[in-house]
């Protein structure tokens, strides 16, 4: 009866390692330079995720009209106490410039030099219509490692806000739900506060 051999599985030379299709991942400064060079365009919404270019796909009007709601009810309150931001990046680390709907940020004069990293942020907002699994799943837990210490995710569909506080080891500990008939405030601002059915129209 004859008996099986094994067949040797196939080891690649370094040469022929080299030659094999690989991801090319980015860090921040990189993209910068991209953007400076041309090769990427400064209007296009864009952002880098542990590496990787992410093209972000146009938004939505119930997703446009929570941000601009939200942008105007912020800087109303927090004239002067903080700065909003509206899509504009946070980086995150040195491999990931991620752009959440606001930034309510520190106060600062040089941010025209150099560009908000976590030690800024009192809360970042994500308005989830289309992308609602992503900010759930992925980004909220680099907002997490990285120490952002208040995110909330707008969820437009449901109309409802979930608030994440308290992060440790890449996670929130607290998480608070408030639907559209409830109010909620950020925990840096205690005495500012918004009515959700304000900027989660049915």
């Amino acid at each position: 009866m004859a008996t099986a051999t094994a067949i040797p599985t196939p080891t690649l030379s370094e040469a022929e390692q080299k030659t094999e299709p690989h991801r090319r991942l980015f860090t921040v400064d990189e993209l910068f330079a991209m953007v400076e060079a041309g090769i990427v365009a400064e209007d296009e919404r864009i952002e880098l995720l542990d590496g990787e270019i992410l093209v972000m796909p146009p938004i939505g009007d119930p997703h446009a009209d929570g941000t601009d709601r939200l942008d105007e009810s912020f800087k109303e309150q927090l004239r002067r106490r903080a700065r909003v931001r509206v899509q504009g990046p946070v980086r995150i680390n040195d491999s990931s410039l991620l752009q959440p709907d606001i930034a309510v940020l520190r106060l600062r004069d040089d941010y025209h030099r150099r560009t908000p990293t976590p030690a800024d942020v009192f809360l970042l907002i994500e308005v989830a219509d289309s992308s609602l699994q992503v900010d759930r799943e992925v980004k909220l837990a680099r907002y997490a490692a990285a120490g952002i210490p208040e995110v909330w995710i707008v969820n437009v569909r449901a109309r409802q806000v979930e608030a994440y506080a308290d992060p440790v080891d890449g996670t929130y500990r607290s998480r608070r739900m408030v639907t559209a008939d409830g109010s909620i405030s950020p925990l840096a601002f205690p005495d500012v506060s918004l009515a959700v059915a304000d900027f989660l129209l049915a």
